[in-house]
């Protein structure tokens, strides 16, 4: 595990650069590929303004917030640094808060060992299925989880099974060998990403109802569905039928909890026990819970709690009441997952953001990474200003230069199933590319070979947090993850280390140049015309309403009170806090009275915030 936090150091002056009329515009490549050569000391002095000048301008901005403009002012008059080209910007440098020192809190990392040197070939398995295992799946040696769970459901017991996300799961045991009226086995599944294996039947949300309930007429042996589209075939399709269900399975019960779908699993559970036949009843997930204790007493006979951990080789047990306290405390992280945290102010989020994506995925080769978003339309935001942006075509002029194109991919609840199942194929697929989602992509996806995952907004738990690293360094391969954290979030380190999650200590990164110049294209980009500015102005106010809904247990960590509305509006590439914005944040319920002093505060800096200071 790398002990290794990112930090940014803020506390330089900023760097102006300034215009010269007879060279053509630089694109942000061009821009970004010139900044790679390091300059001399002198250079760069030659290229500071003044911090009086600094300050008061931003002091008389505040005062009077701009209006917006499409295109910003041409610079006075040219200072000859090397032909460097002024940028006209809002500063990035200048009253940001402070960064604090990051601690690291001593934690008893919880390991689980990923493979084991046995074989199928031990189990009592159907030839077949072992053949398919080697050939098709080309899975030879078990996992630890596998090695003790599968012996556990050959005996028939219900079983909760707890391994750490991305550690291979159980693969399928039924070797279904005869006709049976209605499915012998039902997959409930949290939601409805595309599935990679062969399966005799899907359910799912997004997919034509009329087509489905045709193949539940045929015959469907292993169903495997979502929980709202199973309870509503179980009320409108008369064909379906359960009398002959033997198993039940539970895959990512944690999260179909999580979503709200406790009164749907009611339904389906009701549905099931009234044949009275005696069925064989598995939950699987990388984090246990209070809910999940509930939901295995309310559908589990004397179930076995099955988990793996470095120091207990035989923790089988009897558990009525799911798994230890100690256990649901507790996360065990890939052995090979390098995890890292970058702490920087809100105004420096979207360039830090698009800086670490060129660096990764445009000067080296074969990275594959994924951005975890908090809001649809942040995504959408995202994705049409990185690609307006950042993906600039390789001018004919330049031959030397071999930098690897950028392909932006997007994820999220909003889309139509037929995008997102083809979005899911193409990033599989592909060598290198950037997936920007929401945490619909946190569970239950397989994605090969990716190298890193970005959590740009934080999630909103250890579970959370534990689902969404665990898209990289799956099944003993090497990942890594970075997770931004403004200055006022940095407690979420001890959250972290609550649950055994390790944090780590500190570096520099000196990134003002790359910034600037960024921060100005993203800018003027969003300023160009009205339709990129509301849809900036849009996809801000999404993130807000996202920030008002973490749990009440972390609100003295994520609370909209602590953000600077001004330095947010920033990290969408808007110029100035937009008026309103503050009546248009809408919040849970169950924190309205935290929720209306956050208002009133956004509501004072609307007014008086200017988005430079």
């Amino acid at each position: 595990m790398a002990d290794d936090v990112l930090m940014l150091n803020i506390s330089s002056d900023p760097v102006k650069f300034h215009k010269k009329t007879n060279r053509r515009p630089l694109s942000s490549a061009e821009k970004w590929q010139k900044l790679q050569t390091p300059r001399s000391p002198s250079q760069r002095s030659n290229n500071r303004d003044t911090e009086e000048n600094e300050d008061q301008r931003e002091k008389s901005a505040a005062k009077s917030p701009s209006k917006v403009k499409t295109s910003p002012k041409k610079a006075p008059e040219e200072h000859g640094d090397h032909g460097r080209p002024f940028i006209k910007t809002s500063s990035l440098f200048r009253n940001n808060p402070e960064i604090p020192d990051v601690l690291s809190p001593a934690v008893n990392q919880v390991k689980e060992k990923v493979f084991t040197s046995n074989t199928f070939e031990e189990l009592n398995l159907h030839p077949h299925l072992v053949a398919t295992l080697h050939k098709v799946l080309n899975v030879t040696s078990m996992t630890s989880v596998q090695k003790k769970t599968i012996p556990v459901l050959m005996s028939g017991k219900d079983a909760v099974v707890r391994s750490q996300t991305g550690s291979g799961g159980i693969p399928g045991l039924v070797h279904v060998n005869q006709i049976s009226d209605g499915p012998l086995a039902v997959v409930i599944v949290p939601t409805r990403e595309p599935f990679t294996w062969i399966v005799p039947g899907v359910l799912m949300g997004g997919e034509k109802r009329k087509a489905e309930k045709a193949r539940l007429r045929k015959g469907i042996n292993v169903l495997i569905s979502t929980p709202g589209r199973l309870v509503d075939h179980i009320k409108n399709t008369l064909s379906i039928a359960f009398s002959a269900v033997r198993w039940l399975i539970l895959d990512e019960a944690d999260r179909t909890l999580d979503l709200g779908f406790e009164k749907d699993l009611a339904v389906i559970l009701n549905a099931l026990n009234v044949t009275g036949l005696a069925r064989q009843n598995v939950l699987l997930s990388a984090t246990l819970t209070e809910g999940l204790s509930r939901l295995a007493s309310i559908s589990m006979k004397e179930p076995v709690s099955i988990h793996v951990s470095e120091g207990s080789e035989d923790t089988v047990e009897a558990c009525p009441q799911a798994a230890p306290q100690a256990l649901s405390d507790s996360y065990a992280m890939p052995e090979r997952l390098q995890q890292h945290v970058v702490v920087v102010p809100s105004k420096l989020h979207l360039v830090c953001l698009a800086a670490f994506i060129l660096a990764k995925c445009k000067f080296e080769q074969r990275q594959k990474l994924i951005v975890f978003i908090s809001s649809c339309e942040a995504v959408e935001f995202l994705l049409t200003l990185f690609t307006a942006v950042l993906c600039v075509k390789p001018s004919t002029a330049s031959t030397k230069h071999t930098s690897t194109s950028l392909n932006f991919y997007r994820l999220h609840g909003n889309m139509r199933q037929e995008e997102r199942t083809e979005v899911f194929q193409e990033f599989s697929q592909c060598k290198t590319g950037i997936l920007l989602c929401t945490d619909v992509a946190a569970r239950g996806l397989d994605l090969p070979q990716v190298t890193w995952i970005v959590q740009y907004n934080p999630p909103v738990s250890a579970a959370e947090y534990v689902h969404r690293v665990g898209r990289t360094a799956r099944i003993g391969a090497q990942g890594s993850s970075l997770l931004f954290l403004t200055p006022s979030e940095t407690a979420f380190v001890d959250v972290l280390a609550n649950h055994n999650i390790r944090s780590a200590t500190a570096f520099e990164q000196e990134v003002r140049e790359r910034a600037t110049v960024l921060q100005t294209d993203f800018e003027n980009y969003v300023h160009a015309n009205n339709e990129s500015l509301q849809t900036a102005k849009s996809a801000l106010q999404s993130f807000l309403r996202a920030y008002t809904t973490y749990p009440s247990s972390l609100k003295h960590i994520f609370h909209i009170r602590s953000l600077h509305l001004g330095h947010a509006a920033k990290s969408f590439g808007l110029r100035d806090a937009p008026q309103g914005l503050g009546s248009s944040i809408t919040t849970n319920p169950a924190n309205s009275k935290d929720s209306k002093k956050g208002k009133d505060k956004a509501k004072r800096y609307c007014k008086c915030s200017e988005v430079g200071q």
